[in-house]
């Protein structure tokens, strides 16, 4: 492959050489919590890895994989790729952390929303809420331990070079990674073709005017608009996209919730059997079915597994708290409302999932509707991130990767074809789709949501010389503080380990039940599967 040529005097400008290594602490205080200017960047947990090394800066005269090169700090490659970033056409490093929380709300106020009703129905109200905000404050929690490992080391580009990272450089850590997020990605993408066929048949009524196999056809529609939507290269772009899929999105959740609150009956009402909701589970609420609600709520807020792509397209890194905050405040304040609101009225006996399948026929259409952005959206950024990982490995250094050639565009746009071809037939082929996601998601999410990131606090930590859960620090302070955060990262570990255990169980018997209940579907049905 054909690699970027540059002006020797500029390349002589942009060079960092190696230097001796500094002093480096961890985020600390207010800091460690809402980034800003003042953070400090603590050291790294290992060498730069060798399939990273060539893109980053080198002194002249040494070659990529000399082992001084990991001298370089974090600050000098982030500068680096900055200044090279901004002699190219196409550039990756340009979004704000405004444009950063614009993809996090496109991410998390989804679709998903409309679940929560029918968990909090399964799990009673209170324990709903609070398994709603416990959830909120681990996922944070865990997404500033990944945006501390961004800083250690921003040469990273995606949540598979952590993955190696993490586990000592290995090579098979890098692989079990990249089919877990590629297979993590594509399934997501494949539930909103799903979800966009869901859309259309509950549109459209009757025969659909004659449309041969609707479900079938429906979908296949939605993967071409999706494939389009697809094309833009950076998430600068998406974000523009994104802003206005959030709010659509939040358009759409608050009609649902005043729809659901002033129509007259729940869709399927029957007289004398008016809406019951229940503070704790019902009596009769099986383990199984309990785990799932959950297990749906978790699924919702999880989604680390894109954040460090996110974080390798900022302009400064640093300020990707703000971003979080705002997002994970929203998150808490809309799904709360939207789920109790929304069950209180629909009540245990009319729920379903999503919501918009308990309101009258009309407010249905109307709220449903508001959802399309975030339909076609939220696959599209999944599709984005995979496609950012296949493309940056095939052009790692060359000018395809951040120039505009039709070899460059072409590859972009077939990968990207492929991804969603895939992703429809994987929607169309598996008749117990959403069961099985719902497993994917227990054997994935257990690690990128979970146990990743327990394991990257340790490891942070070592690279500190701060491991040790008791005794002070060399000011004297710290031990409560190190004690907590220690128990808190063990427990997060034991609760991927849990998703991954229990999770997996319960995601399994859910797909035995649907068997047994003979609600199983048939590969590519025509039948209509709208609400």
């Amino acid at each position: 492959m054909s690699t970027l040529k540059s002006d020797p005097a500029k390349e002589e400008n942009l060079s960092i050489r190696p230097g001796p290594s500094l002093p480096a602490s961890p985020p600390s205080g207010w800091s460690l919590w809402f980034g800003g200017p003042s953070v400090q960047i603590g050291p790294r947990i290992g060498p730069i890895l060798p399939s990273l090394a060539p893109t980053l800066p080198v002194d002249e005269g040494r070659s990529d994989s000399d082992p001084e090169n990991n001298l370089i700090s974090s600050d000098q490659i982030l500068s680096k790729q900055l200044a090279l970033d901004s002699t190219h056409a196409i550039q990756y490093r340009t979004c704000t952390w405004q444009k950063t929380a614009a993809l996090l709300f496109s991410e998390y106020i989804c679709l998903a929303i409309m679940s929560f009703p029918w968990s909090y129905s399964v799990l009673g109200l209170v324990p709903g809420l609070i398994l709603t905000v416990l959830i909120a404050g681990i996922v944070l929690y865990t997404s500033l331990v990944l945006w501390e490992f961004c800083l250690r080391h921003p040469e990273v580009r995606d949540v598979c070079d952590i993955g190696q990272m993490l586990f000592w450089g290995k090579e098979w850590a890098w692989y079990a990674t990249a089919v877990m997020f590629l297979l993590n990605n594509t399934f997501i993408q494949a539930l909103h073709v799903l979800v966009g066929a869901k859309y259309l048949n509950t549109m459209v009524t009757g025969d659909a005017n004659g449309v041969a196999c609707r479900t079938v056809s429906f979908s296949i529609i939605v993967a071409i608009v999706c494939w389009a939507c697809s094309l833009p290269r950076t998430f600068s772009m998406l974000s523009k996209i994104g802003t206005a899929s959030a709010f659509f999105t939040f358009v759409s959740v608050l009609l649902a919730t005043v729809f659901a609150g002033v129509q007259t009956h729940p869709a399927g009402f029957e007289d004398g059997n008016d809406p019951i909701w229940t503070v704790v589970p019902s009596k009769g609420t099986t383990f199984v079915a309990g785990m799932n609600a959950f297990l749906n709520i978790s699924y919702t807020f999880i989604g680390q597994i894109t954040l460090p792509s996110f974080i390798a397209e900022m302009k400064d890194p640093r300020d990707f708290p703000k971003a979080l905050w705002a997002c994970t405040i929203a998150e808490i304040i809309v799904f709360s409302i939207v789920g109790a609101v929304v069950y209180v009225y629909t009540g245990n006996q009319y729920m379903t999932a999503p919501a918009f399948g308990s309101l009258e026929p009309l407010f249905k259409k109307v709220a449903f509707s508001f959802m399309i952005p975030t339909i076609i959206f939220l696959g599209v950024l999944y599709a984005s991130v995979s496609a950012r990982f296949i493309f940056f490995r095939i052009f790692k250094d060359s000018k395809h990767k951040s120039e505009h050639t039709v070899v460059g565009w072409g590859v972009w746009t077939g990968i990207l074809l492929t991804t969603w071809i895939l992703a429809f037939i994987i929607a169309e082929v598996i008749p117990f789709f959403s069961s099985l996601l719902s497993l994917m998601s227990s054997l994935f999410d257990s690690f990128f949501g979970f146990i990743f990131w327990g394991v990257a606090y340790f490891r942070m930590r070592k690279a500190d010389g701060t491991l040790a859960m008791s005794g002070k620090d060399s000011d004297g302070s710290g031990k409560v503080t190190r004690f907590l955060l220690g128990s808190l990262n063990i427990f997060i570990i034991i609760v991927g380990f849990f998703f991954l255990t229990v999770g997996s169980y319960a995601s399994v018997e859910g797909i035995i039940d649907e068997f047994r209940a003979g609600t199983v579907g048939s590969v590519f049905s025509c039948a209509s599967n709208g609400l």
